[in-house]
Order: structure tokens, then sequence, then C-alpha cells
């Protein structure tokens, strides 16, 4: 499946640092509001354990045994108060956030920035702040897409015998909730009587539920490295709140990709540390600020950007990383190549799943499947497991 992850916030929190980092694609970066206009798409990846050290075989589609996987990630224009009402860039920031299936919310944990983005003092600006903000425009955001049909899921509800999560549904498609999650968002917003019993407060309710379900969000506390403590506390404290919330540096992060790019650093997404491999070519300077980094690294286990999109897609999304091959004994597909690719997939899925994600046609025809590690036949109802290698038999 190809899996797309909005980076939201106000303008200045860092989303553009943020996604030049994790994708190495050329933005514009400055210290002013409204850097990005028009949203910017790249690729970046999540990071996991490839089969072939288990296995003891040789693959040329890692690094060290660390599988990248790519995901698409989206850098949406800055979002300021009351954008559901067109203010700043707010039609263009909710449109490019239709067809993410999660969000990573690129919060300023300086307080260095108001609310509009505007450079302040830091530790000025409560960050949790503008955590609620983005709540707010969200919900207030799905809340006017159903009210502006609400007459016409008044009348269908009454001349139809389709239940209500599917016409909300087939209303809502565009803003990317599907039926099984307004489901879930009907039950949590609690709604009794029919729907022409609804309340306007209760509509928001529902609205603010299927923000929830539709569109869940890490939290990367951002700036971490100039943060106040008491600002870095309050962030964390809302992971009690089902929030996943993750110190972050994306200046960090952009420093050693950049470094490692030009051979100075030995470093990989998501590692801890960093090896210097050319010092002779670093400045005193550069070589503190690389000391800098490596003292955040030591404190938060990283600077926290291959985190956030790890777990916005293996706990937010709950995805597995499955491998198809064609040579079960190999582990290759029909030219040698070891493991070649790499799928994500909802956890829970099938093999029969899995083989129309290779190919409509192999899902068409399928008859069987072979887990490549045990050897053995299985079903299409068989139920994938997180780094399964698969062999799909199929009469197409």
């Amino acid at each position: 499946m190809t899996v797309s992850i909005g980076l939201a916030g106000k303008p200045n929190s860092g989303k553009s640092t943020f996604f030049k980092a994790a994708t190495l694609v050329d933005v514009e970066i400055a210290s002013y509001p409204f850097t990005t206009i028009d949203a910017n798409h790249g690729m970046s990846h999540v990071r996991t354990k490839c089969p072939c050290k288990e296995l003891e075989i040789e693959c040329n589609n890692c690094v060290d045994g660390n599988r990248f996987v790519p995901v698409e990630l989206v850098d949406v224009a800055g979002l300021v108060p009351d954008a559901h009402l067109g203010k700043g860039l707010g039609n263009e920031f909710l449109d490019n956030l239709r067809q993410t299936q999660a969000i990573i919310h690129v919060v300023d944990a300086s307080g260095s920035t108001d609310a509009e983005g505007n450079l302040i003092e830091i530790g000025t600006r409560d960050p949790v702040d503008d955590v609620r903000f983005l709540e707010k425009e969200m919900t207030m955001w799905l809340y006017a897409v159903i009210k502006r049909h609400w007459a016409q899921l008044t009348r269908k509800t009454q001349s139809q015998s389709a239940k209500i999560e599917r016409i909300l549904s087939e209303r809502l498609m565009g803003v990317g909730a599907n039926e099984a999650q307004i489901k879930v968002a009907l039950h949590n917003a609690s709604l009794e009587g029919k729907i022409t019993d609804w309340s306007d407060e209760g509509i928001l309710r529902l609205a603010d539920e299927i923000r929830k379900v539709s569109k869940p969000m890490t939290l990367a506390a951002n700036k971490i490295d100039i943060a106040p403590e008491e600002n870095a506390k309050r962030l964390t404290s809302l992971e009690d709140k089902d929030y996943i919330v993750v110190p972050a540096s994306a200046a960090a992060e952009l420093a050693l990709r950049m470094a490692d790019k030009k051979g100075i650093i030995k470093y990989l997404p998501g590692d801890a540390n960093f090896q210097i491999t050319a010092p002779e070519e670093l400045t005193d300077a550069q070589k503190e600020g690389l000391e800098r980094i490596r003292t955040l690294m030591k404190k938060y286990g990283g600077t926290g950007i291959q985190q956030c999109i790890n777990k916005a897609v293996f706990e937010l999304l709950d995805l597995i990383v499955v491998y198809p091959v064609e040579d079960e004994n190999k582990f290759t597909d029909k030219d040698g190549n070891v493991l070649p690719d790499a799928f994500l997939m909802k956890r829970g899925g099938t093999a029969h799943d899995m083989a129309y994600m290779v190919h409509t046609d192999l899902g068409e025809g399928f008859l069987h499947a072979v887990d490549a590690k045990t050897k053995r036949r299985i079903s299409e109802e068989h139920v994938l497991q997180d780094g399964d290698i698969i062999k799909i038999i199929s009469t197409k």
C-alpha cells in the first residue's frame, strides 16, 4: 500500500526542515511565516530490520541489516488559527491533508513562535496551545463538511435503509474517512436518537471523533535542543491523552544527513550516534556543532525524525512489513535478487491481501502461498506477521 504521511503545524515550526531532513528534497527554509505555500511531496522511509541477517544470507537491499521502506511525506502549508474560515493558507492546508493517512504535527517545543509563526522570545508560547489549535481547525473543517451535506444526509437516512455510517462515509470520502472509521467515531461520540435529533454540539463531537480516527497524529516536539524544560514536560504530558510525543530536532537531523551525504560522517537515519570519518575536512566550529548534536542524541536516543516516521507508520497506522519472493528456497525474485521488495500492509492482513498488493492478477488467480521461512503451505486466510517472506502460487 502507498502510505502518505502529512507534516502539519503552524508556520515556522520547522516543518520544511523536517521534510528536507527526511527526504533530502530541496525546499525553501526561512524564519518567516508561509515559507511553504504549495505542498511539497517527497519520499522518505520507515526503518526496520531486514530478514537477511536472521537468515544469514546476503542482501543488497538493506544497509547493515536495516531495511528502509519508502513512504510519502507531504509538507503542507503552515496552519494559523481560523484556517477553516480561510484565514492564512487554510484552504490549501486542509485540502492537502485530505488523502494523508496519518499526521506528524511538528510543534515548536521551544515556544519561540507565536500563533501565526512570528518569531518571539524563547519560552514565551505554550506549545500545548499549538496542539489544541490544530485539533480545533481540523475538527471545524470536518464539521463544516458534514453541515454542508446535512440536508442530503438527513434525507437519505430517512428514505433509505442504508446505515448512517455508510451514508456519512460516502459524503466524507473526499477527506479520507472510510466507513469503518466513521462507525468507530459514531460509537465514541455517543450520539443518541435519529440523525434529525442530533444537536450542533453532537455533530461537532462527531467531527472531532472522525478527526481522531481518520487522521491519527504523532507530535514531533521540534527544536527540543533549545526548548525550556517546562515546555518539553508539558508536551510529554500529552502522552497520557492518546498522543505519541517524540522529542526531535529537525535541524540536527538535516545537519547529519548533509554531512553523511558529503562523506564527512557515517550516519544512518534513526541511529543514536554517528561516526566522524573525515575530521580533517571539518572546522573547529563544525566539530563543536557535531559534538552538541551527539550530546543531544545521547539524551534522546537520536534526533527524533526517523522515530516520528516509524511511530506514525508502525504504531498509529499499525502496519507491518512483508516480503514477496518467487523462489522460496533462495528468497529471490525471478532474476535472482535477494529479498527485492518490501511491502507495508495493515496488521491482520492475509496472504490473499498481499497477493493483490503485488499484482491484481496474482490476487484474482490466487491458489495458495508458501511461508518461505518455514516452507509451509498457507491458505488465503492465513494472517501474515511482520517480517514474513511469502511466495504466492497463482493461476495467473
